[in-house]
């Protein structure tokens, strides 16, 4: 049972790495035995986080996702050094918060640039390969806010629907070619970045209104879902975003206490 979970030998190659969600990923798999290259825009912060590996597996690659020749070339050098590419994991992304009115077009389309056309390019380059060899996984990290969008991200929620239905409509184009195309949705994760958001204890009980589980998530809460959609064990499985929010996405609490609760008839 053990071995449907093996991601021992395998290659990953995680875009937006160097740091939170990507990074743990990385650290995961290599942990596990795969070898492992994550890739970023700054060669100080992915040198940085390769520093912290004590297994010798994760590497690292300059890539500007929002510049294709770039995917091409990252893509092209991890194949030459590493071999063929068994999991793409796609986790490149930004945002920027602030009221949909007071966007600028440049901040609207670096955000789609980044999060929707440099992961959709990334996925075409790491694909054709896959398509080609006959088997690889994809993992695209998408977000709660594909589900519901959350106020002051509207460019951010439209780019990750817009992952979603990348991730169905690859599923199908490449699940006859042996290629498996899955999302992870996260929840509220606390990294560095979000940490000084979180720390306001409003939005901390506001958490616990909206999260079932009334905790805020850690990245190691992601951590079984990539291993699990990477390995034999997700085999039949495309085409799927698991939601590892806490509940977040199941639906709305009311803010009701019981004394107001009536039973009607139906």
């Amino acid at each position: 049972m053990a071995d449907m979970f093996d991601v021992a030998g395998t290659v990953v190659l995680v875009s937006g790495g160097s740091r939170g969600i990507g990074l743990a990923m990385a650290q995961c798999f290599a942990d596990r035995g795969a070898t492992v290259v994550i890739t970023g825009r700054g060669k100080d912060s992915l040198e940085q986080a390769c520093a912290g590996d004590k297994t010798g597996r994760l590497h690292y690659d300059i890539c500007d996702v929002a510049d294709e020749t770039s995917i091409s070339a990252s893509v092209a050098r991890v194949v030459k050094t590493h071999g063929d590419i068994d999991t793409l994991i796609n986790c490149a992304g930004i945002n920027i918060r602030k009221p949909a009115v007071e966007y600028s077009a440049s901040e609207f389309d670096d955000i789609l640039r980044i999060n929707q056309r440099g992961t959709f390019l990334m996925s075409q380059v790491v694909g054709r390969l896959m398509v080609a060899r006959g088997r690889g996984s994809m993992i695209n990290i998408d977000s709660l806010s594909s589900c519901g969008p959350l106020t002051q991200i509207v460019p951010y929620a439209m780019s990750k629907s817009a992952m979603s239905s990348m991730t169905k409509g690859l599923a199908l184009e490449w699940g006859k070619h042996g290629v498996r195309v899955n999302g992870i949705a996260p929840g509220f994760i606390l990294t560095d970045l979000t940490r000084k958001l979180w720390s306001d204890p409003n939005m901390h009980a506001w958490n616990k209104t909206v999260v079932p589980m009334q905790r805020m998530g850690a990245v190691d809460d992601l951590l079984g879902a990539a291993i699990f959609l990477a390995s034999p064990a997700a085999g039949f499985m495309t085409g799927q975003t698991i939601r590892v929010d806490g509940g977040a996405s199941a639906g709305v609490n009311w803010p009701i206490a019981g004394d107001f609760l009536v039973t009607t008839a139906s």
